[in-house]
């Protein structure tokens, strides 16, 4: 319940956090490349090179094998690698559910799943032990967080099983909220925290109550509040930034979002995720020309990019330039660019925002028959692909004629 869809984006993990001696017993401490190979690891993995990253970080833990922050960093490389292969990378596989639909995406590579998950256990397994023989140590009860809010994250973006993501998220919130009660600069907690004020407050009532009853706190304004602050700067803040992109799509802050993502595109520049999220916040932003732009640039940039797509990624990327130039009055363009989207063979609920948008494009050319059969290709698609949202806006276009944005279908 609590580790609801949006805990897939979050790896809670501070690559920029302390070099925490956290070994077991009396281990002598790991040689002094480990902290700069995870580091390195995590830029890599920022920048969606995983092969580089995953070896990297396999390194660190060779160097460091009793060093529970060496395992996490493997960990969280193979788990964004895992959820990259299965395709639910943007803000929109998110917003729409898709999450949930495990069954129907790309399964994960077993090696990399069971790898993953040892490493997790393994961390978590150092973090437990550290925590026991020093109760009182911040750096104890961060890292014991971090490890059980990866825990959680795997569980309910790779399993689907949010129940079963529960326990994890809740001893997460426990230890980075006595952090951060403790020590209000630690803005690694404070993402964590913040997160997962911000899920508890968008529960419907029963589930909220719930969620207070067994400890965790809520509060919108203040969970946005948290990650708006450990955004700017420090430890976490590239976490806190890709929440923020997440929220604020969520709540309607569409330029606030354009602006996250801007800012991780230039920190990132090999991440070209992050130029697909610019392009589509503009598009919800209704910017159209910029979007359009945007989006372009991107498509060039990814034509010359000989690493692994996600599974329906130039497809993606056609359907939001097509939103761009709908948005921009181009219909017979718009037209173009989705027809060549959908001939790309995307999954059903990247097939069905692309009709959804043919239909729209129709109806604001006046080809109302032409909508209504692209709108009930999309209701089917997006309905056997579980994407209840797209199926929503679908029903609509059906029942009265898209005018654009304010209008219906909407």
């Amino acid at each position: 319940m609590i580790a609801a869809v949006y805990l897939l984006f979050f790896s809670i993990v501070a690559p920029g956090a302390a070099r925490l001696s956290t070994r077991v017993a009396a281990s002598p401490p790991p040689p002094h490349q480990a902290p700069a190979l995870d580091d390195r690891a995590y830029q890599a993995a920022y920048n969606l090179d995983y092969d580089q990253a995953i070896a990297l970080a396999r390194e660190a833990v060779a160097a460091a094998p009793t060093d529970l922050r060496a395992h996490r960093t493997l960990a969280v490389v193979l788990w964004l690698d895992i959820i990259f292969i299965r395709g639910v990378v943007t803000i929109d596989s998110y917003l729409d559910g898709v999450v949930r639909a495990t069954a129907l995406l790309t399964p994960a590579p077993v090696s990399l799943d069971t790898e993953c998950r040892a490493e997790i256990q393994r961390a978590i397994d150092l973090a437990d032990a550290w925590s026991a023989r020093a109760p009182d140590d911040l750096d104890a009860r961060f890292e014991l967080g971090a490890a059980y809010a990866l825990r959680a994250s795997y569980v309910a973006s790779v399993t689907g099983n949010m129940s079963s993501a529960f326990g994890a998220a809740r001893h997460a919130y426990d230890a980075e909220d006595h952090v951060l009660d403790r020590d209000p600069s630690r803005t690694s907690a404070a993402v964590v925290v913040g997160l997962y004020r911000y899920i508890v407050s968008t529960l419907a009532l029963p589930s909220r109550l719930f969620a207070y009853v067994v400890g965790f706190g809520g509060d919108k304004a203040k969970g946005i509040h948290l990650l708006e602050t450990a955004a700017v700067g420090g430890e976490g803040h590239v976490e806190a930034s890709v929440a923020l992109l997440l929220i604020y799509a969520r709540e309607g802050r569409h330029a606030d979002a354009l602006g996250v993502a801007i800012r991780l595109e230039k920190e990132f520049p090999r991440n070209r995720l992050f130029a697909l999220e610019a392009g589509s916040a503009a598009v919800r932003a209704g910017r159209g020309a910029e979007a359009d732009a945007i989006l372009t640039r991107g498509l060039t940039a990814l034509a010359a990019d000989s690493r692994p797509r996600f599974p329906g990624e130039r497809a993606v990327w056609l359907l939001k330039r097509g939103m761009a130039r709908t948005e921009m009055g181009r219909y017979a363009d718009a037209g173009a660019v989705l027809r060549e989207a959908a001939a790309e063979g995307p999954p059903g609920w990247v097939a069905g925002r692309i009709h959804l948008q043919l239909g729209r494009v129709a109806d604001l050319e006046g080809r109302r028959a032409d909508a209504v059969a692209e709108y009930r290709d999309s209701q089917r698609l997006c309905s056997a692909a579980h994407n209840a949202p797209c199926v929503d806006d679908a029903k609509r276009g059906v029942d009265k004629p898209y005018r654009g944005k304010g209008g219906a279908a909407e």
